[in-house]
């Protein structure tokens, strides 16, 4: 059985992933990258695969979930801080992205100084889009390891992942193209939820496997109401930021339905989904209060709660030999 990880995007939300993968952790006794074969990602889902399968040094230890939970709780306000200058320049957020990359760029390098795509210590999937030339765009360890031309710095890929439009500007990623470079943003724009992407991947990856387990983690349903009366008039500036949060979301439930169909439990339970539902205090993707991060840390330990049995029983399945 191949098993899969896959991590919703979300920002700073990727605290409750974070919370879930530390109670695995805990659970098992053993790292998130020895459970699983293959670790998928999208944005801030992106930033945890990186962060649980690639070591800051090498020879060195990988990060647990636990430290990743620090990492938003530390460094949230960095990466979603911008200074007056940027605020008025960018005329609150109109004329340019929300932030600048310096915050977000600066803990990445700090997190995974030169550590690199191919020194990932089980195999890695990561979504980004490219806009140059439109298309999706892949980061995998596989490839990785077989060419120098694809195998990128640990810290570039996370900043293309989460690249987020309107919030962070695309990451200009140096390429052996005609072009020379890459014109990366977050993969959440087709791939928000990276599980079908990474069932895809594995199918591909391992074609004698006998079966596939898919574990897909959320960073929190939308709970907000966009009514006729207030969006009927709405034009670009009034659906900039609403519409993303809304592709994020509706990306993510679908495929959450598609995953469930292909993968029913009358067969044996081979696909499990965490996921939690926000309210309208802790949707916002780049609230990196200290009141959010308690908030959303508890939506992580509740959801922990609700669905105890479920993760002892997926614990149980990701340590049962094969």
């Amino acid at each position: 059985m191949i098993k899969i990880l896959s991590i919703d995007g979300g920002g700073i939300r990727g605290i409750i992933p974070a919370v879930v993968l530390a109670e695995i952790e805990k659970r098992t006794g053993r790292s998130i990258a020895h459970l699983f074969d293959l670790v998928a990602g999208t944005s801030t889902g992106g930033i945890l695969a990186v962060g649980l399968t690639i070591p800051r040094n090498l020879p060195g230890p990988l990060y647990t979930a636990a430290q990743l939970i620090e990492l938003y709780a530390q460094e949230g306000s960095r990466i979603f801080s911008r200074s007056l200058l940027h605020r008025l320049a960018a005329c609150g957020n109109l004329r340019r992205e929300k932030y600048t990359s310096t915050g977000i760029e600066r803990v990445l390098r700090e997190y995974f100084g030169d550590s690199r795509l191919r020194d990932a210590v089980t195999d890695l999937l990561i979504t980004s889009y490219e806009t140059g030339r439109s298309f999706p765009f892949f980061f995998r360890s596989a490839i990785a390891r077989e060419r120098a031309d694809y195998d990128f710095p640990a810290r570039e890929v996370a900043r293309a992942t989460s690249a987020a439009p309107t919030y962070f500007p695309p990451m200009k990623l140096p390429a052996s193209t005609v072009e020379g470079h890459y014109t990366l943003i977050d993969g959440g724009v087709f791939a928000n939820n990276p599980a079908a992407c990474a069932l895809v991947e594995a199918r591909t990856t391992y074609p004698e496997a006998g079966d596939f387990l898919v574990v897909s983690l959320g960073t929190g349903e939308l709970n907000i109401s966009l009514p006729y009366q207030q969006t009927k008039n709405w034009g670009v500036i009034g659906w900039a930021m609403p519409v993303l949060d809304v592709v994020f979301d509706g990306v993510s439930r679908t495929v959450d339905y598609q995953l469930r169909q292909l993968m029913p439990d009358a067969s044996g339970k081979r696909y499990y989904r965490f996921q939690t539902t926000l309210d309208g205090q802790n949707h916002r993707m780049d609230n990196a209060s200290a009141e959010n991060i308690t908030a959303l840390k508890g939506l992580g330990i509740d959801l922990i709660e609700r669905e105890s049995a479920t993760l002892d029983q997926l614990c149980d399945a990701l340590t049962k030999k094969n």
